[in-house]
């Protein structure tokens, strides 16, 4: 782990990354604890708990919760104290689905933990953060260039940046903002078999401005970004290769 930067805005910052324990929120975790802030990632694996651990300083915490249950959310806030900034990146596997093919119920599920556990730890962790703190969340460029197969995908993230302006207003002064991600590499497209995980990677890297698909560290840094960044509040900051241009 690389000495912190003293001279950060994040030194000595408590900061909760809920889904912090692998892909962009592990990596926003070690960005923010690499410019000296104390992280408390949150999962619902307690093996991905230890693991992520195990590549933080030893004065980050972990906590094993199922964001799915409203509960859940409101007691791990209603215990963890106060702190400064709140990162929400937890989402299951990626999987599209066309409208034919559409379950309701089954759509229904896939808003539990992208959009509901949002909310909810919106709503429980707003009265805990520090005056000049901060909550980000995750969305994606799904919402302005959907494809085909991505109406599931599109219309969450369509909802949190909603949410995000609509939070932004009610409750400041704590800032609220948005990361849009395009295609990052994340275990979130695990579930895509490798051989055609890297040839979607490659084909939708080489269409990009910047001839290459997001790395989870390039997330990290938009979000380290709007935590530092006193002046931006519901905002969707759009970091995504280009997409929206191509």
């Amino acid at each position: 782990m690389n000495t912190p930067n003293q001279n950060s805005k994040l030194q000595g910052k408590r900061i909760i990354l809920m889904g912090g324990t692998s892909g962009i929120g592990l990596a926003t975790a070690k960005a923010a604890a690499a410019e000296g802030a104390n992280v408390v990632v949150v999962s619902s694996s307690q093996q991905r708990v230890d693991s992520s651990l195990a590549e933080l300083p030893e004065s980050a915490k972990g906590y094993a919760i199922d964001l799915s249950k409203e509960q859940n959310i409101q007691d791990f806030f209603d215990g963890i104290g106060n702190f400064d900034h709140l990162v929400y990146t937890a989402a299951e596997n990626i999987s599209l689905i066309y409208v034919n093919d559409l379950e309701l119920d089954k759509a229904r599920d896939y808003f539990n933990l992208r959009y509901w556990g949002a909310l909810a730890s919106v709503k429980y962790a707003a009265p805990h953060i520090n005056k000049g703190g901060s909550i980000s969340l995750m969305s994606g460029i799904a919402n302005p260039r959907p494809g085909s197969g991505w109406l599931l995908g599109a219309s969450i993230c369509g909802a949190v940046e909603g949410l995000t302006r609509a939070m932004a207003v009610e409750l400041a002064p704590v800032r609220v903002n948005a990361v849009s991600a395009g295609v990052v590499k994340t275990n979130l497209w695990n579930s895509i078999p490798e051989t055609d995980r890297e040839a979607y990677y490659k084909t939708v890297g080489d269409a990009l401005l910047v001839k290459r698909v997001g790395e989870a560290e390039d997330i990290a840094q938009a979000f380290t970004y709007l935590m530092k960044q006193q002046f931006t509040t519901g905002q969707i900051l759009i970091t995504d290769g280009g997409t929206v241009l191509v």
